[in-house]
């Protein structure tokens, strides 16, 4: 049997600052119909990077606000305290835009979705003071229904040492036959099951709070974020993609549970993505044994995840 020689590693970019979403969800838009997404194509092998990333305390605040969690210092922009557990893929957005939107990524911007999340803190991350931040293509893989990249990334201290580190998959749907063993590149990542296939989440969990979601729920958490998505926006612009109304944020709705739910210092959270969460509305949000979900009504599944020390 003839070995497979690893991949090189990616080449390393340094940018002088976070590039402006805006632009990159245009360019992403502007190039997906040209796009013929599968799991054996190549995908860019750059790392962007960094080097002397600063948190803005008043956006912070803007965020910590509509994802439910205590507000930083005592007013908000004081820039004391530490980052909440998703608050580092929010800075590491626009450079993961600026991969994903490139001629050389394989799959549109367009209809991608985010399927899973997997976030590994290893222990506080300061809000004052500098980071360095990288993101980078893990590979490409096999989904049932198209095909998923791997996004990672990771927020070091000043030092050097990994401090946070992220996994987020992003599926490219198409035509496809039966899924392989293994990715032809890139790093094996794991099926998500469907639900019903799932017996973690056969039963619903104990439902700990109800939250009714407001239309504007996706515009507040893009003004915080950054990520103005039309799909989040308004029910006009969401029509445009198939929906019948605005959807929350993926990112927004593991927030809100993570807000709710808490998390140990040094902590790994898994999530993966269900359904799309539609915007009014309302929401169970249920959590067990360090397991959490969100269900929408008739117990509708869009979010299961778990919170596990390291």
């Amino acid at each position: 049997m003839t070995s497979v020689p690893p991949a090189a590693p990616p080449a390393s970019v340094t940018l002088a600052r976070s590039p402006a979403l805006a632009p990159l969800l245009a360019r992403g838009a502007l190039l997906s119909p040209a796009k013929r997404p599968r799991p054996d194509a190549a995908f860019p092998r750059t790392r962007l990077v960094l080097p002397s990333l600063r948190v803005d305390p008043a956006r912070l605040a803007a965020y910590e606000r509509v994802c439910g969690f205590p507000v930083t210092g005592a007013t908000g922009a004081t820039g004391e305290g530490a980052l909440p557990l998703t608050y580092p893929h929010v800075l590491g957005f626009p450079a993961a835009m600026r991969l994903m939107s490139g001629r050389d990524f394989p799959l549109p911007l367009l209809g991608l979705v985010h399927t899973s999340l997997e976030i590994t803190r290893h222990r506080a991350v300061p809000v004052a003071g500098t980071h360095g931040l990288s993101v980078h293509v893990e590979g490409l893989a096999p989904h049932p229904r198209g095909t998923e990249a791997t996004v990672v990334t990771v927020l070091r201290s000043p030092g050097g040492d990994t401090v946070w580190e992220s996994r987020s998959t992003y599926l490219a749907r198409h035509r496809t036959s039966e899924p392989s063993s293994g990715p032809p590149s890139g790093r094996s990542v794991p099926r998500v099951p469907r639900p019903e296939e799932d017996p973690a989440t056969a039963r619903p969990l104990p439902v700990v709070d109800a939250w009714l979601l407001g239309k504007d729920t996706g515009r507040r958490y893009g003004a915080a974020s950054g990520d103005r998505n039309p799909i989040h926006l308004h029910p006009l612009t969401a029509r445009l993609f198939g929906f019948p109304r605005a959807i929350a944020h993926g990112m927004w709705t593991v927030a809100r549970c993570l807000a709710a739910h808490g998390a140990p210092e040094a902590v790994t959270v898994r999530a993966d993505f269900r359904a799309p969460v539609l915007l009014p509305g309302t929401v169970t949000f249920g959590a067990r044994d360090g397991r959490f979900e969100l269900r929408g009504p008739g117990e509708r599944l869009h979010l299961t995840g778990e919170v596990r020390p390291v």
